[in-house]
């Protein structure tokens, strides 16, 4: 029989749901503004990772502050410190539910009821890949979902390298690799692609770019020593596979945006992300907030996921002195 979960007697001000460069953002302003923020990260396990995708980067030289570049993790460990410095009280654990139809709103762990006066979600969101094993055994030694934070590092700079998917995703990562790439391979299961004409056409006559028609990933080869060095494909229509060498290997079949918590509670787009009202990170519910990748299909970056929960924070800290000076 499973032991009741306790029920905690007072009203936090805020939760932060989920941590990343948006959360950890989100709870330094709500700490320094003396909101007493807790952040709820996510238990740690093979699907959950508190910090976010950063945290399975081994490099990031794109962001603000590091000029000889840092690991995601230790950039992670960083924003954490930082925002425990101003009073956020960090706890490994996932949330499993909401009710969000009256306040204080209920956010509900594996451990704990709490309640909160507002409710920030940073949740993010999570990079599909093909499912081989492969690529979780090269993951950072060649393998990765994002062409702008990777593509610029030394082991990918004048090399062969994959792309694999047919959508704007896919050609946008093509085309911004090819600026560093000796050349860039596409693979591709169709004989056309799902993107739009202009990104298509592009793709198709850049110099660098060849493209595989109806193939598929078979395999992604290479060592303990070098990381990926080829990656073999297969012909859709004759099973015939070839080997194309490569040191990278980018997955550009889309992002899950980390939001099942929230379906049919909180307003979503077409594929899941959360909708937050023009130019604010306000949601459809009023004290609930949505910042990072959570709520941004478009840019995915960990520079603007902390603008954004930079934004969240002050969204909600107005939003709850405003309620104040109406009680």
């Amino acid at each position: 029989m499973e032991s009741e979960l306790y029920m905690s007697d007072s009203v936090e001000k805020i939760i932060i749901i989920g941590s990343g460069p948006a959360g950890y953002t989100a709870a330094l302003y709500t700490a320094r503004a003396n909101m007493e923020p807790l952040l709820l990260e996510g238990a740690p396990s093979k699907e959950i990772l508190p910090g976010g995708q950063l945290m399975t980067t081994t490099e990031v030289e794109n962001y603000p502050g590091y000029p000889d570049g840092v690991e995601g993790p230790q950039m992670m460990a960083d924003f954490k410190k930082q925002c425990e410095r101003f009073g956020t009280r960090c706890l490994w654990e996932t949330v499993t539910d909401v009710d969000f139809s009256e306040r204080p709103f209920t956010v509900t762990t594996a451990k704990e009821v709490r309640k909160a006066e507002a409710v920030i979600i940073a949740t993010g969101a999570t990079a599909k890949y093909l499912g081989l094993p492969s690529e979780e055994a090269f993951m950072n030694r060649g393998v990765s979902a994002c062409a702008t934070c990777d593509g610029a590092l030394p082991r990918y700079r004048d090399k062969p390298l994959v792309v694999v998917g047919g959508g704007d995703t896919a050609m946008e990562e093509a085309m911004f690799l090819t600026q560093f790439a000796s050349k860039v391979h596409i693979i591709h299961r169709r004989d056309e692609f799902r993107a739009s004409k202009i990104m298509a056409d592009r793709a198709i006559n850049h110099e660098k770019i060849e493209i595989h028609w109806f193939s598929t990933i078979d395999e992604i080869l290479g060592d303990d020593e070098n990381g990926v060095t080829a990656v073999r494909i297969k012909d859709v229509n004759t099973s015939e596979t070839t080997d194309i060498e490569c040191t990278g290997y980018f997955s550009a079949i889309g992002h899950k945006p980390n939001t099942d918590l929230f379906t049919g509670v909180l307003d979503m787009d077409d594929t899941g992300y959360l909708v937050t009202q023009a130019d604010t990170s306000r949601t459809n519910i009023e004290g609930v907030f949505a910042v990072g990748d959570v709520q941004d299909s478009v840019y995915r970056q960990a520079v603007t996921a902390a603008g954004s929960g930079c934004m969240g924070a002050l969204d909600a800290t107005r939003w709850l002195e405003e309620q104040e000076a109406v009680n």
